[in-house]
């Protein structure tokens, strides 16, 4: 992993608060403030699959207005409908080739709703906002 270095001027008492938590747990200093980096830095994306990956790295660029509406939208009645009715076609057997692929792509649009969801969540949460499941 590469690293880079930086200068950092800490109020003393978080600089004090944090040594205290590497001594408490017997690990260097260093590890234990890349560690509250890490815990407060935005949420990541790197662990979404390759395809969603560039939409929700781009969802970090978004205000907070526009996060909302992302967190707060739901699916439309017709296209959950649709869905079952593919989804319980599908467990009968009786898919058309046309069908297998609009089950493909629906299941497909509703990870990415679902990751754009949670990532807009997330993002919110970890500006101050905070963020009531619906």
């Amino acid at each position: 992993m590469l690293m880079e270095s930086v200068k950092l001027d800490l109020p003393e008492s978080l600089y004090r608060r944090l040594e205290s938590t590497a001594h408490a747990m017997a690990r260097p200093l260093q590890e234990v403030m890349l560690h509250a980096l890490q815990m407060g830095s935005p949420p990541i994306w790197d662990d979404a699959p390759p395809e969603f990956q560039v939409d929700l790295a781009a969802m970090d660029r978004l205000n907070d207005a526009t996060l909302w509406q992302i967190a707060r939208s739901r699916r439309t009645s017709d296209e959950l409908v649709r869905y079952d009715e593919l989804l319980q076609r599908n467990q009968d057997s009786l898919l058309t080739d046309r069908e297998q692929l609009e089950l493909q792509s629906l299941r497909k649009e509703a990870e990415r709703f679902m990751l754009r969801k949670a990532q807009a969540a997330a993002l919110l949460k970890w500006r101050g906002h905070r963020v009531i499941p619906v």
